[in-house]
């Protein structure tokens, strides 16, 4: 049955005082190491729901069954069912025909317990490389946005540029999911947000040019951005097709092409900023591990008058620093709500619920353990994708 089991659920002890969103974070991706509830967690399975003694509660999946959007709907179920029917949550006569639970004895050999001894030392390494840093931006939220007449997502995304271009002077490879449930077995694509019109804005709020050439620069960066928004969840999007071809030419034995060779597609798919907006119904956030060794994993939940951020490194990248990017970023939404308020709004923007609805067709890539190790980090596991995610835990 152990084996067997989709889902599991992982008892912690109490964490101890007090805790902040990001310790909470930290906890359910890997229990606080050896110390704490470390030799807790249950990798191979694709859901664990944690239930702490303290009343510290999450979910951790990994990513290679199921994209987020399902993690998300079945918490926010459960947190539905608990708020809305608190007379289901007393306690009941159990009605189940299994056995009552007995402790398992294990019988380890001293083989076993060099391995276990050697597994927990490099868990202990994971835990303290890992630096998260859970953030609520309380300024304003998506209604701000909203009334603007732009999209949040877009508004976002470009923040995230701006934010990582006063943090470290350069535009990068940028991942944000993209969402392919439309078609059938659809999994994700990716947005490419690191746009031209992008990095005009960026560089222009950074040099500090006339508020009237940055609400253009703005303007033109929101649009590039939902264009590319729409191209990607209709199944127009070019990682996915590359990819596509890159496996069907290793599948017929044809060797690496030139193409997948050259050093811009190389680049192009280091993803130093991999992202994803996960918006919620109920007061929760998500997070998950970089993809790359230098880079930073940022996932977001944009609530009407808030915005949660969970951004992640690695200690030994001497580039990163989670912090300190949270600080960028959130001088940059700031400086972006002055420009926003200080010129006429936006003309609306079309929404992507008009986007025509295409055929449901068959997705031919589904899950699997990627070759290459492309872009691999202690806390992720690979699937055939352009973005390699990680062990996300939900927390509320």
């Amino acid at each position: 049955m152990i084996e067997r089991c989709l889902c599991l659920v992982c008892l912690d002890d109490a964490s101890g005082p007090e805790l902040s969103d990001t310790k909470r974070a930290m906890l359910m991706l890997h229990g606080g190491g050896l110390t704490k509830n470390g030799g807790n967690r249950w990798y191979d399975k694709p859901m664990q729901f944690i239930v702490g003694a303290d009343g510290c509660c999450g979910v951790v999946c990994e990513h290679s069954a199921f994209e987020g959007i399902v993690l998300v709907q079945c918490t926010e179920y459960l947190l539905k069912c608990m708020i809305g029917s608190p007379s289901k949550l007393v306690r009941a006569a159990s009605v189940s025909e299994l056995p009552a639970p007995r402790r398992l004895r294990w019988k380890c050999t001293p083989e076993i317990h060099k391995l276990i001894t050697s597994a927990a030392d490099k868990l202990q390494r994971m835990v303290k490389n890992l630096d998260i840093n859970v953030h609520k931006f309380h300024d304003y939220g998506k209604g701000f946005i909203k009334k603007q007449k732009m999209s949040p997502d877009a508004y976002i995304q470009l923040a995230l540029q701006l934010g990582f271009y006063r943090c470290h002077g350069r535009p990068v490879s940028t991942y944000e999911s993209a969402s392919l449930r439309r078609f059938q077995q659809g999994r994700v694509d990716n947005i490419r947000s690191a746009t031209p019109e992008a990095f005009a804005f960026v560089k222009a709020m950074t040099e500090r040019k006339n508020s009237t050439k940055m609400m253009e620069l703005l303007k033109g960066a929101i649009t590039a951005q939902t264009s590319y928004t729409r191209l990607a969840i209709t199944g127009m999007a070019i990682d996915n097709h590359l990819l596509g071809l890159r496996e069907i030419a290793h599948e017929m034995k044809m060797g690496k092409l030139e193409m997948f060779k050259d050093e811009a597609y190389l680049i192009s798919n280091q993803f130093i900023l991999s992202t994803s907006q996960v918006p919620t119904t109920v007061e929760m956030f998500c997070c998950y591990g970089p993809v790359v060794p230098n880079g930073y994993g940022a996932c977001y939940n944009p609530q009407s008058d808030h915005i949660i951020f969970s951004v992640s490194s690695f200690h030994e990248s001497e580039q990163t620093c989670s912090a300190e990017f949270v600080k960028c970023l959130a001088q940059g939404l700031r400086d972006v709500r002055d420009l926003s308020a200080s010129l006429p709004l936006f003309r609306p923007l079309s929404s992507l619920s008009n986007v025509t609805r295409p055929p449901l067709l068959p997705h031919h890539f589904t899950c699997r353990k990627r070759q290459d190790g492309h872009g691999k980090s202690p806390l992720t596991s690979y699937c055939a994708s352009p973005r390699a995610w990680g062990w996300t835990a939900s927390t509320c």
